[in-house]
């Protein structure tokens, strides 16, 4: 993907010179920030209320895993393919068409459950649209975000995206759970109430999300096949690959077993959200501390601390199905999470 700024035309290098040094002052910057900070929200308020909603059709935790995992597997399927199409195509309007997708797709939730035709089959459709639309936008936002800043500003924005994560964390699920007691339908509205605010402010952002390709696209079969080659040749950013697509779908289903097991302690939507919300608090803590361990730690040090917390930790869902108990975990794997990612 292209993101390096080294190859920029005159005109758009001349733009993001021109932009100013502190963050909070790049206009644009802090429209795609924002737009995306209220957006990523949106999701995690849809994504707590979607098993929810499936659980209370269906009452079968199956079919409730099963649309965790379709919304799970684009990620594992497209990534790659949508790589080569976001550096191919006008990352701008890629973004807008998704944020589009996502917000006709969630309304749609709420409107065939008004006119009471909402099946489980919608939820299917809903949940893989939702994940395939959304593997694709990251893909362009992390591209875009080295085209708003410059150089200087590019590790503080990354900094920046980790504190938004443990912010969505934070009041995304404690948001849900709230809304989600009123009506089943409202972190659906919700949900697509933020793509529409992220969509208005695409549109309000000035700077270019990529330069300027020149000569003829390469067969996007024949790119694909170098880029899973390269990484068969990489051992390291393979086996985080595999990592990182087998983390997915179990990441997918803890959201769902942590549901299932507080529901039996007779736990409400409300207490599920603060749940998921510890999580945030760790997120927001580690990412203020990743900074300060940054040379202190390897990333192989880093990668270990997060993933023995995991397995040391997840057994005591089991052990100790009680909502406090999931709290903390859910704050532990929050606050090691950044520290895993940032060096």
């Amino acid at each position: 993907m292209s993101t390096s700024q080294d190859n920029f035309t005159d005109e758009e290098q001349s733009i993001v010179s021109s932009q100013p040094k502190s963050l909070w002052r790049n206009r644009n910057y802090m429209l795609l920030w924002s737009g995306q900070a209220l957006s990523d929200i949106g999701g995690a308020v849809s994504e707590l209320a979607f098993p929810l909603l499936v659980l209370a059709i269906t009452h079968s935790a199956a079919q409730a895993g099963f649309a965790a995992a379709l919304r799970a597997l684009p990620a594992t399927l497209f990534s790659l393919f949508a790589g080569v199409l976001v550096d191919r195509w006008n990352r701008r309007w890629v973004m807008l068409v998704c944020d589009s997708g996502r917000a006709l797709s969630l309304a749609s939730i709420p409107v065939a459950y008004a006119l009471g035709h909402l099946t489980i089959w919608q939820l299917y459709i809903t949940a893989f649209l939702e994940g395939t639309l959304l593997i694709v936008f990251d893909l362009a936002k992390t591209a875009a975000v080295s085209q708003v800043v410059t150089r200087e500003q590019l590790s503080t924005a990354i900094a920046q995206d980790e504190f938004v994560e443990g912010t969505t964390d934070l009041f995304g699920p404690s948001l849900s759970g709230a809304l989600y007691t009123l009506s089943a339908m409202f972190p659906f509205i919700a949900d697509a109430v933020s793509y529409l605010i992220s969509i208005v402010t695409l549109l309000l952002i000035r700077t270019p999300f990529q330069r300027e390709r020149k000569g003829a696209h390469r067969n996007v079969l024949k790119e694909i096949a170098e880029g899973m080659s390269w990484l068969w040749h990489q051992p390291f950013v393979l086996t985080m690959s595999l990592l990182m697509g087998a983390g997915a779908f179990v990441f997918s289903g803890r959201i769902l077993f942590i549901i299932i097991l507080v529901q039996r302690q007779n736990a409400s939507a409300v207490v599920i959200g603060l749940i998921f919300a510890a999580s945030g608090t760790g997120s927001i803590l580690g990412s203020l501390l990743a900074p300060r361990l940054e040379h202190r730690l390897t990333v192989g040090q880093s990668i270990l601390l997060c993933r023995w917390f995991i397995v040391l930790s997840w057994p005591l869902y089991a052990l100790a199905p009680f909502p406090t108990v999931f709290a903390v975990v859910e704050f532990g794997v929050g606050f090691v999470d950044p520290i895993e990612d940032v060096p």
